[in-house]
């Protein structure tokens, strides 16, 4: 039985009023009893006498596990905080002139954070005598836009302030959906697949 002495519900001998509505660990109704009653049952049964509906006339109490009942409502705001994702800003830098291996690397990381709803900026920057050739940065963010518009949709187009390029992609919610519905599918066929292929495998002769 919990001693609990401060909390967000009176538990136990935090319960000051003469009388209570009293509900039993099974959920029956037991009626209006008299405090000192109510903490008896409680007591006889191992159990927590809790204020539930404090501003009901007189207060609604329930018998329970305490220390159960705490840990259940931890553990279901935990999950509530873990849905609720905070969109955050990611930033990803290009040089004009990347290489192959670089950009691919580069992208994986750029959908990793489009398909954690997170808002990407990338940025091209121009080094030295680069700038006088500013349809590279424009190739660059046209073929990051088209590889990356299966899960995202363009936020803030390319525009070049200085000797830096800058492009805001966002999350788009209806494509990624669709993406994770085909990548579950496809998962799904190479399983098959795999497995027929034991199954071929399995029943040859030897």
């Amino acid at each position: 039985m919990s001693q609990q002495q401060s909390t967000s519900e009176r538990v136990n001998d935090q319960i000051r009023v003469s009388q209570v509505r009293v509900v039993d660990d099974e959920g029956k109704f037991l009626g209006v009893l008299p405090t000192s009653q109510a903490l008896n049952l409680a007591h006889e049964k191992g159990l927590d006498l809790v204020e539930v509906q404090p501003n009901s006339r007189p207060p609604v109490c329930r018998i329970m596990d305490y220390g159960k009942f705490k840990y259940e409502k931890t553990k279901k705001a935990r999950a509530v905080r873990k849905k609720q994702h905070t969109q955050e800003m990611k930033e990803m830098r290009f040089s004009a002139k990347i290489s192959d291996h670089d950009y691919g690397y580069k992208l994986k990381h750029i959908r990793d954070f489009l398909l954690n709803k997170d808002r990407v900026k990338i940025a091209i920057r121009f080094r030295g005598r680069e700038i006088t050739h500013v349809e590279m940065g424009d190739e660059l963010m046209e073929r990051l836009r088209i590889d990356l518009d299966d899960i995202s949709r363009v936020e803030q187009s390319s525009k070049l302030e200085g000797k830096q390029m800058t492009m805001m992609l966002a999350p788009d919610s209806k494509k990624i959906a669709v993406y994770l519905a085909k990548q579950k599918k496809k998962a799904g066929e190479q399983d098959e697949n795999a497995e027929n292929k034991d199954q071929e495998v399995g029943g040859e002769e030897v």
